[in-house]
């Protein structure tokens, strides 16, 4: 997942905060000159450590707050000038002034939002109560700003005789269709309704983060008995000891939520009524009538979102999201969701019977349900593909999944090498950085990486920029990732998952799309793409994982260092479409409730989050009682707090481009230098400076086609060809 440049950094920061005293247009302009930065905050001045990098030696938990507050009194004078020249407006003062303005608030807003992901704490979400309305305020000062947004216009509207170059052109056409849904042709009485949509939504976001948070740390399974966690490894149990310790349950064992419904543990728990305990826990997280309960926030934020988009001139907030999307339009992105309903809910139910079977074969007594899904598709893998991840886990270890085989994988399509540095200080003893060198040994980039999860960082995995690559302000990229992997206790191996393992490439194609941004602009630069093409370069990324070249070189006994033998990789290969049916119907149940709830028009009003869960389901004929969302509305994070609204679709939608490019490496001789040259040319380095669909095809030679994905999801049968 990336965290979406939604038109600024300050948009970000928006995501993560909540309420405190706003002020008007015209008092944000009057107090711009006021109360500079003290010289002694970290963030008042650029970093001089490499790359920029942010000195977290240096940083306090009390520098944001004035740090935010300063960025932005600083944007709004530079804003204030340009907006105010009396000079006729051209691409140089106009668009590229605005391209360098804001860099104070630039440069805390990005550590402050990747801060407040991964590592917070009470007093850093007490600063995002406190500027997250103001944030609010502060963009629509900017993008509501008439003067401004006219001189914006004069130039779009004769920018095919200014002799701008196609990067200049795509930036002025990104700036005014910015304004544009920004809200700038409103008259001044709809600007002011949007400026407080604006803030009540930026406050409810906060607090729906806090509350997640807050409801997934408190309904960790606290389990007396350690025979209720038989089938857990030795590593798992100690790893759930230490995490009851750390709540103060000493003697107990702790099983924590991760944020999506399925938990791994239910992979290996034998005990029915300790999955079911988990499942529940996960399931209603946030849906006990306590105060971390979400669904007042969530009716609130839909009738916001579907308020703004009404005033904005849209039928609901799904086609105002997805009018500059690859998609274009709700139909289009929902035709492809629902086109693969059958054949997912199909193969599901077939996966099902197996288990079933399986149940009664063993005499079980009882009917599938949720909680057991994870535990008997494994005993069906097992039995099918004599395969089970107690056998695969021993050749992942951690570090080696990284250096030989994430790393691996760059150096052999890109030919990118990684030093690690020990000494650029780091915002959690859990991360490591790796400076990145090029194929010709200059340094490229920065790379962090943040695997293990605790309590204050909130679920998933995400990938996004300290530092981003800009021509104009020569700046390179400085670029982390983020995962959720349970910690093993001390001297147990770092074992890890095939699904983790999978997830480092996945984000690890993030940052590649990062780090080899080669644009002059930096709105335009590196991940800051439509959401529908953003995880393309991710999701294309995972595929080298499982390349045999590859994978020899990192799968290796943790102990020993011997490879996997040949049998077990073949198992591997042979159940790659192994729970297909349980994936995709997952998938397509959560994008198809995100879609559903931000296409409420206007005047639907609030809904009953329970009912309407229901009835969405219902409605699409994806509602597998065995089956449920991989994220249920209640906690759903991408949607309501991650800048996914009307988007957790851009998966499905990326993933037709990324088998379909595969298949193209496929075509033309799989994993090579100069095919990883032409994907970092003609892709990665071109951030969003043309049309995503003329980028593709241009790469393809012609438009995507869906067969590679449904062949490889295991919903249509593999052509010859293909193999």
């Amino acid at each position: 997942m990336l965290r979406t440049k939604i038109l600024t950094t300050t948009m970000n920061l928006i995501l993560f905060g909540a309420t405190a005293a706003v002020l008007q247009p015209a008092e944000v302009f009057a107090k711009a000159a006021t109360a500079a930065l003290p010289a002694s905050n970290p963030f008042a001045h650029e970093s001089t450590l490499p790359f920029h990098a942010p000195p977290f030696d240096k940083i306090k938990d009390a520098d944001y707050q004035p740090a935010i507050e300063a960025g932005m009194r600083e944007q709004i004078a530079e804003i204030g000038k340009i907006a105010a020249s009396k000079d006729e407006p051209t691409f140089a003062n106009t668009i590229e002034a605005m391209e360098r303005s804001g860099q104070t608030l630039n440069r805390v807003g990005a550590v402050f939002g990747a801060i407040t992901s991964a590592n917070t704490n009470e007093t850093l979400q007490k600063v995002q109560a406190a500027v997250a309305p103001k944030l609010a305020e502060h963009q629509d000062a900017i993008y509501l700003n008439d003067k401004l947004f006219q001189r914006v216009k004069k130039l779009y509207d004769a920018r095919a005789s200014l002799g701008l170059d196609a990067e200049q052109t795509e930036l002025v056409e990104r700036y005014y269709r910015n304004f544009v849904r920004a809200g700038a042709q409103l008259g001044e009485a709809d600007k002011a309704k949007l400026r407080e949509l604006n803030k009540e939504e930026s406050t409810l976001t906060t607090e729906f983060g806090t509350k997640l948070l807050a409801a997934s740390n408190a309904g960790a399974v606290i389990v007396s008995d350690k025979a209720e966690l038989a089938g857990l490894s030795d590593a798992d149990i100690a790893a759930a000891a230490d995490a009851a310790k750390a709540r103060k349950q000493e003697g107990k064992y702790a099983l924590t939520l991760q944020n999506t419904t399925q938990q791994p543990a239910q992979v290996s728990l034998e005990n029915r009524a300790t999955r079911e305990k988990l499942f529940e826990a996960s399931t209603m997280r946030a849906e006990h009538g306590d105060a971390n309960d979400t669904r007042a926030i969530i009716q609130r934020l839909a009738v916001l979102r579907a308020e703004r988009a009404k005033l904005l001139g849209y039928p609901n907030y799904a086609a105002y999201t997805l009018e500059d999307q690859m998609a274009k339009t709700p139909e289009a992105a929902e035709k492809l969701m629902t086109d693969m309903v059958p054949a997912a809910t199909a193969k599901a139910r077939g996966e099902a019977a197996a288990m079933q079977a399986l149940i009664d074969k063993e005499n079980g007594g009882f009917k599938l349900a949720p909680w057991d899904w994870q535990h008997y598709a494994e005993k069906v893998r097992k039995a099918q593909y004599d395969l089970d991840e107690s056998q695969i886990k021993p050749y992942l270890e951690i570090n080696r999944v990284l250096q030989d085989g994430v790393f691996y994988a760059a150096n052999q399509m890109y030919g990118l090498t990684f030093k690690e540095r020990k000494d650029i200080p780091v915002y959690h003893p859990d991360v490591r950085v790796f400076e990145v060198f090029d194929k010709d040994g200059t340094s490229l980039a920065l790379f962090y990486a943040d695997y293990w999860k605790r309590d204050s960082k909130r679920g998933g995995a995400w990938m996004d920029n300290f530092v981003g690559q800009s021509g104009l302000l020569g700046t390179k990229p400085v670029v982390f990732n983020v995962c959720n992997f349970t910690k093993p206790a001390a001297g147990q191996p770092a074992l890890i998952s095939w699904d983790d393992a999978t997830t480092m490439f996945h984000e690890f194609g993030h940052a590649l799309h990062g780090m080899f941004s080669n644009v002059k602009y930096p709105t335009l630069s590196g991940t800051g793409v439509p959401r529908d093409f953003v995880e393309f370069p991710s999701q294309f990324n995972e595929h080298w994982a499982s390349d045999p070249k590859v994978f020899a070189n990192f799968a290796k006994h943790y102990q020993t260092g011997a490879p996997m033998p040949a049998e077990l990789v073949e198992k591997i290969k042979k159940s790659k479409t192994f729970d297909q049916g349980f994936a995709t119907v997952e998938y397509l149940a959560a994008a198809l409730l995100d879609m559903s709830w931000h296409s409420l028009p206007a005047d639907a009003g609030k809904q009953d989050v329970d009912a309407f869960e229901k009835k969405t389901l219902h409605d699409f004929k994806i509602d597998m009682y065995e089956v449920p969302p991989r994220y249920r509305t209640s906690y759903f994070a991408h949607i309501w707090g991650g800048g996914y609204a009307a988007g957790y679709y851009a998966y499905l939608w990326s993933e037709v481009l990324d088998h379909d490019a595969f298949y193209w490496f496929r075509e033309h001789g799989g994993m090579t230098r100069e095919n990883g040259q032409r994907f970092r040319d003609m892709v990665l380095s071109r951030g969003s400076t043309e049309d995503m669909a003329k980028m593709y095809r241009d790469f393809r030679g012609r438009d995507p086609s869906v067969e590679p994905l449904l062949e490889q999801r295991g919903l249509k049968e593999e052509s010859p060809a293909a193999k």
